[in-house]
């Protein structure tokens, strides 16, 4: 079967542009409204995406001055998108940071139930002082830490997910037996972060466990991917870059002996799209002429953990920025943000204005054909298994892709035309359904 580009629809509020919220078109209280999230996630499936995806964090973003701000907690409202779709996987963020492994993976256990085998988790550790300070903390847990709570949370994670055999069920009425308990495996786990002593209390789901997704492309980040993601979100400025991100956390998943087809990259991609290119370029600028450049400032002086005051909007960066390993924040993105700036000599305001659409995500303006050719390059050229797609504004931008370059891609072989008879969010990627750990541990019965 020829190779097929995997779509996630990044879904958030009026777009992923900062500034979408005030344009003519948008709705300013679509971040809470149901309606609105129907209507995207109905979209991405009529453009046969493999998923839609909400970000998520445990604290509230950015002032309320700036852009909605705010969101409805994501397993909540993909529960309800789950009823209102057939198809499309459904992909939460949950912090390993400040969530319990049990309550977790009920919680995605159950949507993978209600929607038939389509729940996807977004695996993060919450970077930021802010989050910490919800829980009690002084400040955030070092980086390192962070990743280390992260990986026995999954470890225990899977130990739940796997302790009902997939035949716990035996519904015997005419014996009076529900279930064979000989099936019920509790984890009786204890390590350095959680004791967790029973097994979960819904039976093992569709899929067997969520797809299991990853977005840090740090040091840490990149070795968590490989040993656990099956997709990983990244944000790539450039083509080489992508190449390089890619080959390394294949050889990474390789090395901890996987399958490097068993995981998939996406690299973020922002397209804005016009019926020429002097169109999509105006749309472009339509957007950056709105864009509040206070508010950019302190986000950008609080991404590089510069003292309020610090930036001049018309100068460059500072030269005597520290550098990644001395940040326990989002190290990558820190990374990205300096390497971006360095690299085209951009001032403060060019860079919050590059930043202003995807937050270091490429951002391409182009005609649906050039979208469609700059995906295709990254895909053929070995930088990317498919794209997280960022509408820069909502609805319009994803009901645009999907209409005018969804198309394209069919036409030149790269994406599918029906999602076929497969109906697990696993199907679609690609993926095994991971056997149960106690059934492939249990020796084979003899034969005569």
């Amino acid at each position: 079967m020829t190779r097929q580009l995997h779509l996630n629809a990044f879904l958030m509020n009026t777009g992923h542009h900062e500034a979408s919220w005030r344009l003519p078109e948008s709705d300013p209280y679509a971040h809470v409204d149901l309606a609105h999230h129907v209507r995207l996630a109905r979209t991405a499936e009529r453009g046969t995406f493999d998923s839609l995806f909400l970000a998520d964090g445990p604290q509230l973003w950015s002032s309320v001055g700036q852009r909605p701000a705010g969101a409805l907690e994501p397993l909540t409202l993909l529960t309800a998108l789950a009823t209102a779709t057939e198809h499309i996987g459904l992909i939460a963020t949950a912090s390993t940071s400040y969530n319990s492994p049990y309550n977790l993976a009920r919680k995605f256990a159950s949507l993978d139930i209600i929607s038939g085998g389509r729940a996807g988790w977004n695996i993060v550790t919450t970077a930021g002082a802010e989050a910490a300070r919800n829980f009690g903390l002084d400040a955030e847990p070092a980086h390192a830490e962070r990743y280390a709570r992260a990986a026995e949370f999954l470890d225990v994670a899977l130990k739940l997910w796997d302790s009902w055999e997939d035949d716990t069920i035996v519904a015997d009425k005419a014996a009076g037996v529900w279930g064979d308990d000989a099936k019920i495996h509790p984890p009786r786990h204890r390590g350095t972060y959680f004791q967790v002593e029973g097994a979960l209390n819904v039976p093992r789901s569709p899929q067997g466990y969520p797809l299991l997704v990853q977005a840090g492309s740090s040091e840490d980040g990149k070795r968590f991917a490989a040993r656990y993601a099956e997709a990983v979100f990244t944000a790539q400025q450039t083509l080489a870059d992508a190449q390089a991100f890619y080959t390394d956390l294949k050889s990474r998943v390789r090395q901890s002996g996987r399958d490097p087809e068993h995981l998939k990259v996406l690299p973020g991609i922002v397209p804005v799209i016009g019926s020429t290119q002097a169109e999509a370029r105006a749309n472009e600028r339509i957007l950056e002429d709105h864009i509040v450049h206070t508010h950019g400032v302190e986000r950008l002086e609080s991404l590089l953990h510069l003292e309020p005051g610090t930036l001049e909007l018309d100068a460059p960066l500072p030269a005597d920025l520290p550098p990644e390993s001395a940040i326990e924040g989002a190290k990558s993105r820190y990374t990205l943000v300096v390497e971006l700036a360095r690299r085209e000599r951009l001032t403060v305001r060019e860079l919050i204005g590059r930043l202003g659409g995807g937050r270091g995500h490429l951002t391409f303006a182009g005609t649906p054909e050039q979208v469609a050719d700059e995906i295709e390059r990254w895909f053929t050229l070995g930088a990317a298994d498919g794209f997280n797609i960022m509408p820069a504004v909502l609805p319009s931008g994803l009901e645009t892709f999907v209409d005018q370059v969804v198309p394209l891609l069919r036409t030149r072989g790269l994406l599918r035309t029906e999602y076929g008879p497969r109906r697990t969010l696993r199907d679609r990627y690609g993926l095994p359904r991971p056997a149960n750990q106690h059934v492939t541990a249990r020796p084979a019965l003899a034969t005569a």
